[in-house]
């Protein structure tokens, strides 16, 4: 899949409204746009204009994962995804793909809380099975934990927008440069004709370097507070009456024009 960020973020909310807000769906080209830059459940948050939003349609239109849906009386144009007849997936796959689409990389705790209203699944087990049958068809794989992570998370495979970035290689320490030579260096033990020699130098005491002082103790690092699962539900749930607020004004703006208010 080469799916640009574009086209991920207009098909994943055309997936999401579906569900959601059935009555205001297919979502017209401002509702849209209000859904691809909402500033809840979408990471990362973007601010794509209609001509963004309307290029991934026709992009999306030639792939036959999107098609104009409006109705014959309708004056503003209408947009519905065909995702579910292009790929052929149950529920509770489109349910996590499309959680992975609008919000990244995450963990089977945070899709079994995230997908509740899309589509209600079990336990953690139906999202890992969900998941590994996601990864068999090639649509979603799992990351490698990073440093102090407990739980896997994993991303989809509809483009490599957003592939988690790879550490750099170390750069490699600047060789030691040699010492330059001295001007002199070919004339030294030479004397004029006649001069006595040099009397021989006496080569001095080493200094005796000073004893270092100890470094002063570091102070043990502060535990991170345990996350309340309550506090993070809460959120989800004030970030999920927030995106159907927005989702019922475009309804209700679509639903002005279309009587001429």
């Amino acid at each position: 899949m080469d799916l640009s960020a574009p086209e991920i973020r207009v098909l994943g909310c055309l997936l999401e409204k579906q569900r959601t807000t059935p009555d205001a769906y297919p979502l017209s080209l401002n509702a849209l746009r209000l859904a691809c830059n909402q500033a809840t459940n979408r990471d990362p948050v973007t601010e794509y204009d209609e001509a963004v939003i309307r290029d991934a349609l026709h992009r999306l239109s030639r792939r036959r994962w999107a098609r104009l849906a409006s109705g014959a009386g309708s004056r503003a144009p209408k947009y519905r995804h065909l995702l579910d007849e292009a790929l052929g997936l149950p529920e509770d796959e489109l349910a996590v793909l499309c959680v992975l689409m609008l919000r990244g990389p995450q963990t089977p705790g945070e899709l079994k809380q995230r997908t509740e209203r899309l589509h209600p699944l079990a336990d953690l087990s139906a999202v890992l099975d969900a998941l590994e049958r996601l990864i068999g068809r090639e649509l979603a794989e799992r990351l490698p934990r990073r440093p102090g992570q407990k739980e896997e998370r994993y991303t989809h495979l509809l483009g490599d927008d957003e592939a988690e970035p790879r550490a750099a290689a170390p750069a490699a320490a600047p060789a030691a440069m040699p010492a330059p030579a001295r001007a002199d260096a070919g004339f030294e033990g030479a004397a004029a004709p006649g001069a006595p020699s040099p009397a021989p130098a006496v080569p001095a005491a080493p200094a005796v370097p000073a004893p270092a002082a100890a470094p002063p103790a570091a102070a043990p690092p502060a535990a991170a507070p345990t996350p309340d699962p309550r506090v993070a539900r809460l959120e989800d749930e004030v970030a999920a009456l927030r995106a159907d607020l927005d989702a019922l004004r475009a309804s209700l703006d679509a639903l002005r024009a279309d009587l001429g208010a």
